[in-house]
């Protein structure tokens, strides 16, 4: 799911910082969308998906979507027009200077969306449980089985499943951190 929503996003994101044509268009329609609760997405999901994977994927995929969506938008429109029309002067397609210019000087704002993204898609466990339930065989989210074990009062089980997701967070973002380094330097 979070791949799905950062790939979609990335591509509207880049369409719509890029093109003022399609911002017009677009911007409008998605912005409605993204004011719309995730919880108010549940009902509709599971009529269009079913109960199981797909319709927790797409929840995912839609929690997803918003803040990259909007930090890569934003970072595109925030290079400096004189740059862009300098390169189209130089020679340089559309399509290269997207790649040569836009890309890296909008690489923070791609960061930043990507942590957001994280930080929210984590967050979405919580309606997922609220999807697909505990089904024994079928679905077992981080959050179930700490609480699972907590209940159990298992709390050492507990302990280290939070542990893992803490690394694990902890981890995405010190890798986000240090591209983020890498490119500004």
């Amino acid at each position: 799911g979070f791949a799905l929503g950062l790939v979609v996003a990335t591509v509207l994101g880049a369409l719509t910082g890029f093109s003022a044509r399609v911002r017009q268009v677009l911007d409008p329609t998605l912005q409605a969308l993204r004011a719309i609760p995730s919880i108010a997405w549940v009902p509709l999901f599971i009529l269009w998906f079913g109960i199981f994977e797909a319709s927790k994927v797409a929840l995912i995929a839609a929690g997803a979507f918003f803040p990259v969506y909007l930090a890569l938008m934003t970072g595109i429109q925030g290079v400096d027009r004189k740059l862009v029309e300098a390169s189209w002067c130089l020679g340089v397609s559309r399509l290269g200077t997207f790649f040569r210019v836009i890309v890296p000087l909008s690489w923070p704002g791609i960061l930043t969306g990507m942590v957001l993204t994280f930080a929210h898609t984590v967050g979405e466990f919580g309606v997922v449980l609220m999807v697909g339930g505990n089904i024994p065989g079928v679905t077992r989210t981080l959050s179930i089985a700490i609480y699972d074990d907590v209940q159990a009062l298992n709390y050492e089980a507990a302990g280290q499943t939070a542990l893992v997701l803490v690394a694990f967070s902890f981890a995405a973002l010190c890798i986000t951190y240090v591209l983020q380094r890498r490119v500004l330097l």
